[in-house]
């Protein structure tokens, strides 16, 4: 086989098993919706471990303010030109969605904290119409902000290297899943909320009912 036939190979194979890894994450997103809509208990996934950020006001805020309180969480970087205005929409969608007695909490974390700084975060939070005594942006020091999304939220933050950007907004890998969080600090559900084969509202409608559900619990 020459040395072109064997690359073409490769990258078939490649393709497949990146097809395969896809498929496979899309069912196991569906059979978690499917466990929520069938008020099916949801599994614990780990705890979160305690940390220090600060929000859009400048004011600290640690996993003290949050315990007690169901919260979704996501990560995003506000200069994104990829996927970040849409889970920023889906997100504002959750903050309307939820019943006014909720006391769920929404958080956004940025992957982009040498930009992203509280007053930047707030011009965000305002041009959304984020509710700050519900929805909170979050940032901090790369360390301390990949010890909460990569650590305990399990979400997704790579700096590309300067050669690998294809403008000069395409600064960052990061997950596009929206996690759950209960009231005792304990990470209880991943949902995709964009991709190929994701309904938006479906992914909506499933993250309400996880967190209705844990609101009940105790």
């Amino acid at each position: 086989m020459s040395r072109e036939s064997r690359k073409i190979s490769l990258m078939l194979w490649a393709g497949i098993a990146l097809l395969m890894a896809t498929l496979l994450l899309t069912f196991l997103l569906a059979q978690l919706r499917y466990r929520v809509s069938l008020g099916a208990p949801l599994q614990d996934l780990g705890p979160v471990a305690d940390f220090s950020l600060t929000n859009q006001d400048g004011r600290p805020v640690s996993l003290a303010d949050l315990r007690g309180h169901v919260w979704v969480a996501d990560i995003i970087f506000t200069r994104c030109s990829g996927p970040c205005l849409k889970m920023t929409r889906q997100m504002k969608e959750l903050q309307q969605a939820l019943p006014s007695k909720s006391d769920t909490k929404l958080v956004t974390l940025t992957t982009d904290p040498d930009f992203d700084t509280p007053p930047v975060l707030k011009k965000r939070a305002e041009q959304v119409g984020a509710d700050p005594t519900r929805w909170t942006f979050l940032t901090g020091s790369k360390k301390q902000i990949s010890d909460l999304a990569v650590g305990s939220l399990k979400l997704t933050a790579i700096e590309k290297k300067p050669e690998e950007r294809e403008d000069p907004t395409d600064l960052f890998v990061h997950s596009t899943i929206f996690v759950v969080v209960d009231r005792h600090a304990h990470l209880r559900g991943v949902f995709q909320t964009t991709g190929e084969g994701i309904d938006p509202e479906q992914a909506k409608v499933a993250i309400i009912a996880a967190a209705k559900r844990l609101e009940r619990e105790r």
